[in-house]
């Protein structure tokens, strides 16, 4: 019995990496129907305008929601779209963005029903994610007096997906990759979205930075020309 639940997991397995194979033959011939040279062009190199920092979530492509193509945006995600300053995946892909390809954006977008905000909000005992779902407890210590206002706990999620976007704005501007950029090229501009699952609208949340005008003092750095 064991034997041929195995073999009935193996063989859906294997009709799935069959059918995203295939997916991308049938993806490949409709870009060249549309263009018979894209792949000429893209393996010219990369000049995305913006970095898209967002949530590992499957339903919440970048390239897909805002309709753009490859090429446009250059992406990290992680759960629950954490921006942090001792995650050097993150900060290796910020400073090769923001120095290399010298984005002219960076948005950072969570998005409504996030696991990762959820599960922040509980006390279930997750094993290692508990280390990185800390950093969301973080940012409801530092919202407590608001969060604790709300009655509905769907609300209390809602708006920390929300302040976990705007804390991750804040954090971006205050790591010394973005003040030098700032000082030397006036860019890039940072962005706080939070996209809608619901349906499937994107929401500007209005913590746009372009300078260290809204940090504290102690955040901001002296950066040479």
């Amino acid at each position: 019995m064991m034997r041929g639940m195995a073999d009935e997991s193996e063989e859906t397995e294997d009709l799935i990496s069959k059918k995203l194979l295939a997916g991308n033959r049938a993806w490949v011939e409709r870009q060249l129907s549309q263009d018979s040279s894209y792949f000429d062009k893209l393996a010219q190199g990369q000049h995305p305008h913006s970095l898209w920092i967002g949530c590992a979530d499957s339903r919440v492509p970048a390239n897909v929601i805002t309709g753009t193509s490859s090429g446009d945006i250059f992406v990290h995600r992680n759960i629950a779209n954490v921006v942090v300053h001792d995650d050097l995946n993150m900060l290796s892909v910020l400073q090769y963005a923001v120095e290399v390809l010298e984005v002219q954006h960076v948005i950072v977008c969570g998005h409504y029903g996030c696991g990762g905000v959820a599960a922040a909000l509980g006390h279930q005992n997750l094993g290692l994610i508990n280390k990185w779902l800390r950093y969301i407890k973080d940012v409801y210590r530092l919202n407590a007096v608001e969060l604790e206002k709300y009655t509905d706990p769907k609300k209390v999620e809602r708006r920390l997906v929300e302040l976990n976007v705007i804390e991750g704005v804040h954090n971006l501007a205050k790591t010394s990759i973005i003040q030098r950029a700032w000082v030397r090229r006036a860019g890039p501009l940072l962005h706080g979205w939070v996209y809608d699952l619901s349906d499937g609208l994107l929401r500007d949340l209005g913590v746009n930075m372009s300078d260290t005008g809204h940090l504290e003092a102690i955040y901001k750095y002296d950066i040479d020309d």
